[in-house]
């Protein structure tokens, strides 16, 4: 199977952010992978198939972009009881690897 080139996108992210990492280091935040397509988490719980994940969080304190659904499930998902936010939020942070490492092949401009 040859891998086909996908067509450029446009994404739009704060000028605080910062730059992407390559593939395979740190994760710092940058957004690129969320605002290029929804993740799996997005596609199940939030029904999101295309464009800027909804759920993409701007965090004004440390000048960088987080996932909502880890931080504050209960703002997406409201049928979530409280007592539960923690365990899905461990969930989210596995399901996504949260600070693992970029695994976001899309190429910036």
């Amino acid at each position: 199977m040859v891998k086909q080139p996908t067509s450029p996108t446009l994404i739009w992210l704060r000028q605080q952010a910062p730059l992407k990492p390559e593939v395979g280091q740190a994760c710092n935040g940058c957004g690129v992978c969320c605002a290029a397509e929804p993740c799996p988490v997005a596609l199940v719980f939030l029904w999101q198939r295309r464009g800027s994940c909804r759920a993409l969080l701007w965090d004004q304190a440390s000048s960088a972009y987080r996932c909502g659904m880890l931080v504050q499930p209960a703002q997406y998902l409201r049928w979530l009881p409280l007592c539960w936010q923690a365990w899905f939020a461990r969930r989210v942070r596995r399901w996504i690897a949260a600070g693992v490492g970029c695994d976001s092949s899309a190429h910036i401009e």
